[in-house]
């Protein structure tokens, strides 16, 4: 068994492929329409037929409870894997990203946590 496809909610899907893309360098996989809403994932442009992600709707009033709740107590929604987590991190400052937690140093791995400007926080670890 192996992971397929995970997903985090997103206040709007536009707005969230722009972001994973554009900024995070992520790769649109499957863009369908499924009613008012689409099936939106992205891939990493290093593993194109890896673990996509979808960018899931946040449709419903308990996963925008949650989303707010997480959100409010500084919970990332989701981890990605860097290889230079400062060299990230200043290019995604300079593309105007806003981090909650810059690049912090832990030993054995590193961290930094980023909002994904759909409601989320992401944190990102360089091991």
């Amino acid at each position: 068994m192996r992971i397929f496809v995970t997903s985090v909610v997103v206040e709007d899907q536009a707005r969230a492929l722009d972001f994973y893309t554009n900024i995070l360098g992520f790769v649109e996989k499957t863009n369908i329409e499924v009613g008012e809403y689409r099936w939106l994932t992205v891939v990493s442009h290093e593993d194109q037929e890896g673990t996509e992600l979808l960018l899931e709707p946040n449709a419903n009033a308990a996963s925008q409870e949650f989303q707010r709740s997480i959100f409010a107590q500084g919970i990332p929604a989701t981890m990605f894997a860097v290889d230079d987590i400062q060299g990230e991190y200043e290019r995604l400052v300079s593309l105007g990203v806003e981090f909650t937690v810059e690049p912090t140093d832990y030993g054995d791995y590193s961290i930094a946590i980023f909002k994904d400007t759909c409601g989320n926080l992401i944190q990102i670890i360089q091991q």
